[in-house]
């Protein structure tokens, strides 16, 4: 049911308020929420809740939302992102009503007063609107995934067949379904949910990661990078799942895999060159982009940007240079920060420091090209200004954002 004028007026007033007492609302939210529905933590990035990130983008995302109750149209593309998260953790339409409960219960907490009677009203319809919305892009991407040739919904075992170590940080782990029915297709760029049950916490931790290969049927490969800890007094705990993939899961082990989703994808169709951008271990969905573009044409224009901190951390260093030798189509720059004693310039690295696309335009401005970026948020930040800075449309940049930030 759409919201009332007066509602919908009373949701955008609100928005200032949210604004200022948001992360209240939702860490209100998360705790009510765990403390009536601890099996739901299952659904949830227990390090994400730690860090208060995961607070952070659900209190900007009401806020968001109030923003824009009289323009919804603009969530679009943020519905679309949330719809494809949500479907490879397998939320369901039961889900809705209990997080509406609590959030609306937490807003009243915090607010007092102030948010009751029609405020309260205008809130329940609002968010049973949006539920609506999210339920029927969810039920609509798990009908896809049902009716694809080797598709499924929810999760499914899989075996490693094969691990390889790409670099000193990242491991590729080839998998295969245990019921040795085929694989379904996926888009260059989708990742898959992977579940593992970490026993110091006593909760089952499903993570996202990128599909690291051409959609050729025989595997699906996921590149995992071992997130170690930080340093200092406010530095970041090792990441759990990464450590348990690295250490324990090796050939001949199991996993629980989510169907491919994701809306950060290379359109196969298209015969326009392509640009890709990464730093770090966000070049996996490049990897998977560039060789599916080689396998799919002899002629379509790719370049590949890379940035990483050294040699030694370099992925997929030995298979790019493979790919370039043998297709003329395709360049590649990297950007070292760190140079060491027997690397080559020109054979290793291209430039010292990050990376710079107003140094390289000519690699980076191809007519009609399509852009993709991705890995750490600052540096997608970087990149995107960048590209701005040089002119490249907005509709032509496409970035893929894990976790729980974003590019406002």
């Amino acid at each position: 049911m759409a919201l009332t004028p007066k509602q919908t007026e009373i949701i955008k007033s609100s928005a200032p308020v949210l604004s200022e007492h948001g992360m209240t609302v939702v860490t209100r939210f998360y705790h009510r929420l765990f403390e009536h529905h601890p099996e739901l933590r299952n659904l949830f990035n227990h390090a994400n809740q730690r860090s208060g990130g995961q607070s952070e983008a659900l209190a900007h995302a009401v806020w968001a939302y109030a923003s824009n109750i009289d323009n919804l149209a603009a969530l679009g593309p943020a519905v679309k992102r949330i719809s494809q998260k949500h479907a490879s953790l397998g939320v369901q339409p039961e889900h809705y009503p209990i997080v509406g409960e609590h959030l609306l219960a937490a807003m009243g907490e915090t607010l007092g007063d102030a948010f009751s009677g029609e405020m309260r009203d205008a809130w329940a319809a609002a968010y049973q609107q949006l539920a609506d919305v999210m339920i029927g892009a969810e039920k609509e991407l798990y009908n896809q995934r049902a009716a694809q040739p080797g598709g499924w919904i929810g999760w499914r075992p899989f075996e490693v067949v094969r691990k390889v170590d790409e670099s000193e940080e990242i491991s590729s782990f080839y998998l295969v379904p245990t019921d040795g029915k085929a694989l379904p297709p996926f888009e260059p760029g989708q990742f898959v949910s992977v579940k593992r049950y970490v026993g110091d916490i006593g909760l089952e931790q499903p993570r996202q990661y990128t599909l690291s290969d051409a959609p050729h049927g025989k595997w699906l490969r996921i590149s995992v990078k071992r997130e170690a800890a930080g340093e200092g007094d406010a530095a970041k705990p090792a990441g759990r799942v990464s450590t348990l993939l690295h250490d324990e899961l090796h050939a001949g082990g199991h996993v629980e895999v989510s169907a491919p989703y994701g809306d950060f994808v290379l359109e196969r169709t298209k015969r326009t060159p392509v640009v890709l951008i990464s730093g770090g271990v966000g070049l996996t969905p490049m990897v998977s982009m560039l060789a599916t573009i080689v396998m799919d044409s002899a002629t379509r224009r790719v370049s590949f940007l890379h940035a990483c901190r050294n040699r030694r951390v370099h992925a997929f260093r030995e298979w790019l240079d493979d790919v370039i030798a043998d297709h003329p189509n395709a360049s590649k720059l990297t950007f070292y920060e760190e140079v060491g004693p027997n690397d080559v310039q020109g054979r290793d690295y291209n430039f010292v420091g990050r990376l710079d696309l107003a140094t390289i335009r000519e690699a980076v401005l191809l007519r009609d090209a399509e852009y993709f970026v991705c890995g750490p948020m600052p540096f997608m930040r970087a990149q995107v200004d960048a590209l701005r800075a040089l002119g490249v449309d907005a509709s032509r940049i496409h970035t893929e954002v894990f976790g729980v930030g974003d590019l406002r």
